[in-house]
């Protein structure tokens, strides 16, 4: 079947089949993302990271009252929450491929 003119002939037409097969495995940097649970260790990450930002902010700032502007204190505790969040989506990430590795 060949494209209509005035079109681009690289597009397939709606008729045409997809050239990859539903069972060729998932290779690339998705099918890894997948393979380590990214997604989900993320989210465990930075629900712990917020936890221990929060606690963090009420012990240091709350409890002693402190004298300096709150929006540096809320600054400070964004850096940690992000800060943390990462470091400990990497840790748990990191888990996930040594265990993926020894089950080779």
């Amino acid at each position: 079947m060949t494209a209509p003119r005035g079109t681009d002939g690289s597009l397939p037409l709606p008729s045409q089949v997809a050239l990859v097969s539903a069972s060729e495995p998932d290779t690339g940097p998705g099918a890894l993302i997948d393979a380590l649970n990214v997604p989900t260790h993320a989210k465990r990450g930075f629900v712990l990271a917020a936890l221990l930002t929060t606690a963090i902010f009420v012990f240091f700032v709350v409890v002693p009252g402190a004298q300096r502007p709150a929006p540096l204190y809320v600054a400070l505790a964004f850096v940690l929450f992000v800060s943390l969040g990462g470091l400990i989506t990497a840790v748990f990430t990191a888990g996930t491929l040594v265990r993926q590795l020894r089950q080779l």
